[in-house]
């Protein structure tokens, strides 16, 4: 008798209840919460609570990049590869079919040249209208001289920020003139977080809502690429509002999107040209993610 009563004694309170609670609740039909589950519900709900209770306004903005439509200018060093590299081909390369015909034309001529030629060599021929390939070389000529190629650059065109069609040989990125605590700034198309929405489903709709455009772009991805944080001025400043939290997502422009409203506040620049527009703190947290503009 004493036996079980010393071991009964040796444990602790918690696994005396834990037992209990196991023998009473487990033949009652009642379900048994783990002190695991409790702790995640309990983590879940203080997320969600600081999440409602955050100073921080959360922003969405999008860098839209069109890709360049034509090659870039070669450097000189570019320059000298290229032309070594084409005389290595040249040097190594086989006879085109139009080179062995070229051959076999002259050789033909040859043959009728020559005092020995007989004629019915070429009675297979007789019905077919014989093209030479001189005549070719020919025709091919004239028709590169009426050829006008289109102009790389235009300086009206290149000028003119708000056209699509400018700097072709470029990456060009996309800013809008948007309003920020009473101010009008440029800035990448941003537009505010809602409840239910992903940071990149924010992202878009940003593209989505500019004025007079509706540009279709291809997003890179779930993640942000950069982030930018700055606080409200201390006049400004609420319980409820420190600052805001810019997060930057990449997007392509797609070629078949339509060209954007000449009217609509909206820019089309180079990487160089960004510090005109854009203010020093903001450039720091965008110049990283598009060095290769």
């Amino acid at each position: 008798m004493s036996a079980p009563c010393g071991r009964m004694a040796s444990r602790s309170l918690f696994q005396f209840l834990s037992t209990f609670g196991r023998t009473a609740l487990g033949n009652s039909g009642l379900r048994h919460f783990s002190g695991t589950s409790a702790r995640r519900v309990t983590a879940q709900s203080k997320v969600e609570t600081e999440r409602a209770s955050s100073p921080w306004t959360l922003v969405a903005a999008v860098c839209l990049r069109r890709l360049p439509v034509i090659s870039a200018d070669c450097s000189p060093i570019e320059e000298e590869v290229r032309g070594m590299l084409q005389q290595v081909e040249f040097e190594k390369s086989i006879l085109s079919d139009h080179e062995l015909r070229l051959l076999d034309d002259t050789e033909r001529m040859t043959r009728k040249q020559a005092e020995d030629y007989d004629s019915d060599e070429e009675d297979v021929r007789k019905d077919q209208e014989i093209v030479l390939t001189q005549d070719l070389e020919d025709s091919w000529e004239q028709r590169m001289k009426t050829f006008q190629p289109a102009e790389r650059f235009r300086d009206d065109v290149d000028k003119d920020l708000t056209s699509l069609e400018r700097c072709l040989d470029s990456s060009l990125l996309l800013l809008a003139e948007q309003e920020v605590g009473g101010e009008k700034m440029w800035l990448l198309p941003q537009t505010q977080w809602q409840g239910g929405e992903t940071l990149r489903q924010t992202a878009e709709r940003a593209l989505a809502s500019l004025p007079a455009a509706a540009f279709k772009a291809t997003f890179l991805g779930n993640a942000p690429c950069g982030v930018y944080k700055y606080k409200l001025p201390k006049a400004a400043r609420t319980e409820s509002t420190v600052g805001t939290k810019v997060f930057f997502f990449k997007a392509i422009l797609s070629d078949d999107s339509p060209p954007a409203d000449p009217n609509a506040s909206l820019l089309w620049v180079k990487k160089n040209e960004l510090q005109r527009y854009l203010k020093p703190a903001y450039l720091m947290k965008v110049e990283p993610f598009i060095i290769g503009l």
